[in-house]
């Protein structure tokens, strides 16, 4: 039987040379601007940099494929190479069908224009006709739910706004091949949800969808087949139960890595993480156990040594599939950092600590005014120990896998009388 394949990849690589404007597609006007910069000039040698190489593989028509891997993986770069943004340095890609991509909010809106002019040049852009997006734009601006604003600039839209109307354009103007980033994540959770569910109907219609994420239960979710880069390689392929199972894998390797070393942070670098510990009873610990007080301790360096001014920094817990289960973050505690040192260290208390037996990893960010300085996903794994969280002598069952908090029980017949009655409602002795 012959495979009706809608994106076809064949040994590509994408190498940068690093220093230069630009990897993709260049104007002639920018080259000519580079011509004359280097004119009379001895030829300098950049340094290069393979962002991906050796990368194949097939998606049939009508799947959704995912794509998973670490910050530096490679995935935007394919992404970018698929959506035809820019060309790859060897080997070929071949689409059969209209492309649609969201790789970042605001891709392919003109600043200026307003919204209702973007979903009419999106439209274009995609191949359709008039008719066909006059179809589908009263869909398209209740979904993206900015109907009093689609007469408006989209310069003047928030992020959320634009991601919302970019993502319906995307969704909705009926391309044969849907390419989704990982910008979804700047969305809130109610519109993440809703995009799932788009997601879910576009495949369900026959088009081809291929999705990057760092949310290995909404890959799980959507794809059943999936693909897994690391450092630029392919190094799995297949069913995805599979390829997470590799992530995961790597993910626990990965773990003894000074932070130092990962090349993998997002972030400006002004302040960078280098280690973090778990105590307990004031010593280090391996894994702290459920119900027991515990520190989570951040050692910095910032750049230049010297102090930095508004910075906030937070811990996220998440399972290894990638479900946040945990967030803590100084600046909803009300925690204010004016100045913090040069080199120094943060300490994030956990009372009784509410997660069941089982490994965690753990993500580490610290931003200065909602920019993010340092930002390093799955920076270390967290393993946590059976305990008796409740004091009551029973420990959690391995499949009720949640944050344990206090809470009481009451059992009582219709006439208030009680029956049975009991619980934690208060803090105890660890």
């Amino acid at each position: 039987m012959t495979r009706d394949i809608a994106v076809r990849a064949e040994d590509v690589g994408k190498l940068y040379r690093l220093g230069e404007l630009t990897g993709g597609y260049k104007l002639l006007s920018e080259q000519l601007a580079e011509g004359l910069r280097s004119f009379g000039r001895r030829r300098s040698r950049r340094e290069e940099f393979w962002a991906l190489r050796d990368i194949s593989f097939e998606v049939e028509r009508g799947e959704t494929f995912g794509i998973i891997g670490h910050n530096g993986a490679g995935k935007s770069t394919l992404l970018k190479i698929l959506s035809r943004v820019t060309p790859p340095t060897e080997g070929q890609v071949q689409l059969n069908g209209r492309v649609g991509a969201l790789l970042e909010v605001g891709t392919g809106f003109h600043q200026e224009l307003t919204g209702r002019d973007n979903v009419y040049l999106n439209g274009a852009i995609l191949g359709m006709t008039r008719a066909d997006i006059e179809r589908k734009f009263d869909e398209i601006v209740e979904f993206a739910e900015v109907e009093r604003f689609i007469d408006t600039p989209v310069k003047r839209y928030s992020s959320g706004m634009q991601l919302r109307l970019a993502f319906s354009v995307a969704a909705h103007l009926e391309p044969e091949i849907l390419v989704i980033d990982e910008v979804l994540s700047v969305g809130d959770l109610a519109f993440q949800e809703k995009c799932l569910g788009r997601m879910e109907t576009v495949a369900g219609e026959g088009r081809t969808v291929l999705f990057v994420s760092h949310n290995l239960t909404a890959v799980s979710t959507l794809c059943p087949r999936a693909m897994l880069l690391q450092s630029g390689a392919k190094v799995a392929e297949g069913r995805t139960e599979d390829v997470v199972e590799a992530y995961v894998r790597s993910v626990v390797r990965e773990t003894g890595t000074l932070l130092t070393e990962r090349d993998d942070r997002q972030g400006t670098g002004k302040l960078r993480f280098t280690e973090v510990l778990f105590e307990a009873g004031g010593r280090v610990v391996d894994s702290p156990a459920t119900g027991d007080d515990f520190e989570i301790v951040l050692r910095y360096e910032t750049a230049d040594g010297k102090p930095i001014r508004n910075v906030s920094f937070a811990v996220q817990v998440l399972t290894l599939l990638g479900d946040v289960i945990l967030h803590l973050y100084t600046r909803t505690a009300g925690v204010q950092v004016p100045e913090a040192p040069g080199v120094g260290e943060v300490r994030c208390f956990v009372p009784r600590c509410p997660l069941p037996p089982g490994q965690y990893a753990v993500t580490l960010w610290a931003d200065q005014g909602g920019d993010p300085v340092d930002w390093i996903q799955r920076a270390c794994e967290l393993t946590v120990r059976e305990g008796d969280f409740y004091g009551s002598g029973q420990t959690q069952l391995p499949s009720h896998l949640s944050v344990l908090v206090d809470h009481r029980w009451t059992v009582a017949a219709a006439d208030g009388t009680a029956a049975a009655e009991g619980g934690v409602t208060g803090a105890r002795s660890a």
